[in-house]
């Protein structure tokens, strides 16, 4: 956060101050082609009102003037207990809200420094915002936050949800080591395996590692980082690669020693759901489990977007057989998928991936709707 700028308390004297900062953000959401968000008279200032009151209102101050606010609720928010279209990274870790982030005229990085102070007063923070507002999704993309869903806040309108895990647990020199030189390589993959699977791995991986205290946070969280990162030479062999990766990365040996190193690489390599055997380690199994990621909705959207990127040359009765074929192969009743964690999300929703495979009107139906948003022409076969 800008060292000159301050993050306090909003007072009850400061909610027309408030309200101006919201009719120019307002202004600048119009200029840009949101239309719809913050309409009927929201926030009003009862909204603002009550955060001060409640404790949860927050202003953004710079040389003595306030240049922005937000209000900030740590604790369960009921618009956020149904997501639909995705799943939450973790939803175990006690979590912040951020809502109605406005700025005064004239100043920048309002929203950065928002966003970086309620990191520091919660484990997981999440915020939402309208699917217009470009400007925010970009902003909160470019710290970190994963687009996780759509929710439905009070009035019953959607809303893209957003949340980012800070991971207290482990080493600062290391999650920023990962940060800064591991992650971003995953944004030349396919669509299926880009930053959002990664992060969601590495979320479930910690959440799940709760359960073991034996194992070591670093160590589960560098694996879940580096799991895919040998798609650079291809899917086939990614996993191997990616454990090859592991070895060969001598920054590892500042937190880590030779046979923790090749523990991490022998997990990496046993990741894979299609593998033969048995994950070699408590670790193995863990990023395993956290790999599966089944959210019904997200596994067909990962099937279909896979099919597009590596056989483009397909048409879409072409497509469709292969993302059945794959869904049966992989995730239907007796398919290879198997699940090796008992405290993992994983079971309630593969349950619900049975059903939807098995109902092929349905299955078609998420198919086409999918094909939609990606844009594809879809010619299908009458």
């Amino acid at each position: 956060m800008n060292t000159n700028r301050i993050i306090r308390k909003a007072q009850a004297d400061e909610i027309q101050t408030i309200m101006s900062m919201c009719n120019h953000s307002r202004s600048i959401m119009r200029a840009n082609g949101n239309t719809t968000q913050w309409v009927n008279g929201y926030p009003s200032s009862a909204t603002i009102e009550l955060d001060i009151v409640n404790g949860n209102g927050y202003i953004v101050e710079e040389n003595n003037k306030a240049i922005g606010y937000f209000a900030f609720i740590i604790g369960p928010d009921p618009t956020y207990s149904i997501i639909e279209k995705g799943s939450w990274l973790d939803d175990a870790t006690l979590y912040g809200t951020v809502h109605c982030l406005a700025c005064a005229p004239g100043y920048h990085g309002v929203a950065k420094s928002c966003f970086e102070w309620c990191q520091t007063q919660a484990a997981c923070v999440r915020a939402d915002t309208h699917a217009d507002n470009h400007i925010m999704q970009h902003i909160m993309t470019g710290l970190g936050f994963c687009r996780c869903g759509v929710i439905y806040v009070a009035d019953g309108t959607p809303r893209d949800a957003y949340q980012k895990m800070t991971y207290p647990m482990v080493d600062s020199n290391l999650k920023s080591y990962i940060e800064n030189e591991i992650l971003p390589q995953y944004s030349h993959f396919d669509s299926a395996h880009r930053l959002d699977h990664i992060q969601y791995v590495m979320a479930q991986s910690l959440e799940l590692a709760q359960h073991y205290p034996q194992l070591n946070n670093n160590m589960v969280y560098a694996i879940a980082a580096y799991h895919d990162t040998g798609l650079s030479e291809g899917r086939e062999r990614h996993h191997l690669v990616s454990g090859q990766l592991v070895r060969k990365d001598a920054n590892l040996q500042k937190w880590f020693s030779s046979d923790e190193i090749e523990t991490m690489a022998q997990a990496v390599e046993d990741h894979r759901a299609s593998a033969l055997s048995a994950p070699r380690s408590l670790y193995g199994m863990v990023v395993a489990e956290a790999d599966r990621d089944i959210e019904p909705m997200k596994i067909v959207r990962r099937t279909v977007q896979y099919g597009l990127t590596h056989y483009p040359t397909l048409d879409n009765e072409a497509q469709w057989h292969r993302c059945v074929g794959h869904l049966e192969e992989k995730y239907a009743e007796g398919g290879y998928l198997k699940l090796l964690i008992p405290y993992s999300r994983n079971k309630g929703q593969l349950e619900k991936l049975w059903a939807l495979i098995a109902d092929k009107k349905a299955l078609r139906r998420v198919y086409d709707e999918i094909i939609e948003a990606e844009n594809i022409p879809n010619n299908k076969i009458q």
